[in-house]
């Protein structure tokens, strides 16, 4: 082997290496970013049924919306806007015996560099009673390392459910 030869050997070997190993930590951080998504998820709904209007908050940007998609009796389609202040009052003032609970039945979980979207199956109960059922789309950014909710768009239907 000349050492024109073993020099190039030694070089494919080293980028291969490096390949596999950028490689590695690219799918270590996608893994990460998306357990961290998850978390964010999880930790505005644990807010909403433990009434702590300041943990969900705690998951969103300073200008998130709140966006529902909802189909009237007459069966027309209207897209209703929640304004965030109205929705954050609305799960620190907890009425006596109302319980909230969410159950996502999935994650689908989408990144772009700092950009993330999740798509979230679910049933919704109020007070154990099955209430309705929907998608919610989550809009996200990593701000300063941290994964916030830029807005969540959500549909509402009482069948047709999943679960």
């Amino acid at each position: 082997m000349t050492f024109l030869t073993r020099d190039l050997a030694i070089f494919f070997k080293i980028s291969y290496l490096i390949l596999i190993i950028s490689f590695t930590l690219t799918k270590i951080n996608g893994q990460t970013d998306t357990i961290d998504i998850k978390n964010t998820i999880n930790r505005m709904f644990k807010g909403m049924s433990t009434f702590d209007s300041s943990m969900v908050r705690s998951t969103f940007t300073t200008d998130f919306t709140l966006q529902s998609i909802i189909k009237t009796k007459d069966g027309n389609t209207h897209v209703r806007t929640e304004q965030a202040h109205s929705f954050l009052k609305s799960i620190g003032t907890k009425s006596p015996g109302l319980k909230y609970d969410e159950r996502l039945l999935s994650y689908d979980i989408h990144i772009d560099d700092d950009l993330a979207i999740g798509w979230t199956p679910y049933s919704f109960y109020l007070n154990d009673v099955f209430s309705h059922c929907g998608v919610n789309v989550f809009t996200l950014v990593k701000l300063n390392g941290i994964w916030k909710i830029m807005s969540i768009v959500d549909t509402r239907r009482k069948n047709n459910c999943l679960e």
